[in-house]
């Protein structure tokens, strides 16, 4: 289940950060939190446009680590806060995961579908 304070982030100003690990080593992409959307069932989803390396990578390893976070939320010690998100993805190229984010960016190639496995306040 995603924290309510996560969904408050995703609704702020703010940008993700998307860790994968592929044979190269690691890499990282960012989008936007106002990008980002809610399954019904609880999976984090993004829009690819590129994304090419994390796409490989995950074929290989499906683990990520996502950061988020806005200065617009009340965190632990003040304005802002920040996730540290673990999960497992998958790239999904059709199907109503896609078609939900193709509607919302025509730019869309894939959706990059992440069930999350733990949650962490980082701020």
């Amino acid at each position: 289940m995603i924290p309510e304070i996560v969904k408050e982030i995703l609704k702020k100003d703010g940008i993700v950060a998307i860790a994968t690990l592929g044979p190269d080593g690691p890499h990282l992409v960012n989008t936007w939190n106002s990008y980002v959307r809610i399954s019904e069932d609880g999976r984090l989803l993004i829009p690819a446009g590129f994304m090419h390396r994390t796409e490989a990578n995950v074929a290989v390893n499906p683990e990520v680590l996502i950061t988020l976070g806005s200065s617009k939320v009340q965190g632990l010690r003040g304005a802002g806060t920040g996730f540290l998100i673990r999960g497992k993805a998958v790239f999904v190229k059709s199907g109503p995961d896609f078609d939900l984010l193709k509607s919302k960016f025509e730019w869309v190639r894939a959706t990059l579908a992440v069930t999350p496995d733990s949650f962490t306040q980082t701020l």
